[in-house]
């Protein structure tokens, strides 16, 4: 991976493995479709789902567009590759997750090692690797999720010497709320390593139905989580799954910075986008706003990925000790830089300054 050389992009001092991430890896599925597609599969223009039995044809059809684009995806896998390309420097990062011994599974390992990320997939004898449809119609984008193997992680994969080593070796854990549907346990170990050893456990509540459906695996996690992101949708569904008793980004990112953490001289940071809206940031008990990047008419090509590049893009300066707005910043750029291509993709060099 090229080096590039700034203040921001320090190879020399980022230690290999320095950020640990765990989640569901997706091989992402990208073409530029049509509504007509979108009917074929009774599929929304701006949406995500989980896939149904109906939608499994689709992936193979996708597959045999010409202009089909495969990139490593998932959201934890997403913010790695974005932390990585943004450290300038190989194998910053680590991953992990469960795929399947197959075709998709060695040109997800390709797409995410050719960016610098150095994964430990855990491997599914029978399952599939996880796939998930992008089809992109205008500025609009439906995502279709078949999770396989992905769903299938453990437990024992994590607690095998080789891999435990690499958990250690971090200083620094990101795991997406959608990977609470997957091993509540593996993310409890991280996060009781993380506080024993006086590191900084993050997670994301990553969808609503995670708060609504999954309340019990976040709320075991969360006393343990030093900071965590989401965006107002999830802010609000978080806050009614709390009965917080507010709509209000901004009171709900102070409750949830106030709720029972394990470690209390270390308050919990709260990241909350909120799309063109300003981020919204409690840290220290003190609610500040920071403004995004604005863009032009006609430069909005694809939101898909953008959440995941600004929790990317933070992490990268985090994990160099740059204090939350200088975090923020980066954030904001790396979703900026996403937001003008098709997928979560970005150029070879940031020119983030």
């Amino acid at each position: 991976m090229t080096e590039q050389h700034s203040d921001h992009c320090g190879p020399h001092h980022i230690k290999d493995g320095i950020l640990f991430g765990m989640g569901n890896p997706l091989l992402d599925i990208c073409i530029t479709g049509t509504q007509e597609l979108l009917d074929k599969y009774g599929l929304k223009a701006d949406d995500q789902i989980l896939a149904e039995e109906r939608h499994i044809p689709l992936f193979e059809e996708l597959c045999q567009n010409e202009g089909v684009e495969f990139l490593a995806g998932g959201a934890t896998q997403n913010a790695m590759k974005v932390a990585q390309w943004l450290s300038c420097k190989p194998n910053t990062t680590v991953f992990m997750g469960c795929i399947g011994k197959d075709r998709f599974g060695e040109i997800l390992s390709e797409k995410a090692e050719a960016v610098g990320v150095s994964v430990h997939y855990q491997y599914h004898e029978k399952e599939a690797t996880g796939t998930a449809a992008c089809i992109i119609t205008g500025s609009s984008r439906s995502l279709i999720a078949n999770l396989a193997a992905a769903n299938c992680f453990t437990k024992d994969h994590l607690d095998e010497t080789i891999h435990w080593d690499m958990v250690v070796q971090a200083k620094y854990y990101y795991i997406a709320g959608f990977f609470l549907t997957v091993s509540p346990p593996s993310i409890m170990e991280v996060g009781k390593h993380a506080l024993s050893a006086k590191k900084t456990f993050m997670m994301n509540l990553s969808a609503p139905f995670i708060s609504q459906f999954f309340k019990e695996p976040l709320m075991a996690a969360m006393p343990y989580v030093d900071i965590l992101f989401g965006n107002e949708s999830e802010a609000e569904a978080f806050s009614t799954a709390m009965d917080f008793g507010t709509t209000d980004i901004k009171e709900i990112a102070l409750k949830t910075a106030a709720l029972p953490k394990e470690d209390e001289g270390r308050p919990r940071i709260v990241v909350f986008t909120q799309g063109a809206l300003p981020t919204v940031i409690v840290e220290n008990g003190k609610v500040t706003e920071y403004p995004v990047i604005p863009l032009k008419d006609g430069e909005l090509v694809d939101t898909n990925g953008a959440g995941d590049a600004f929790v990317g893009g933070f992490l990268s300066q985090l994990i160099q000790k740059h204090p939350i707005p200088e975090c923020v910043r980066c954030g904001n750029y790396a979703a900026n830089v996403i937001i003008k291509r098709a997928g979560c993709t970005f150029p070879l060099k940031p020119d983030f300054q």
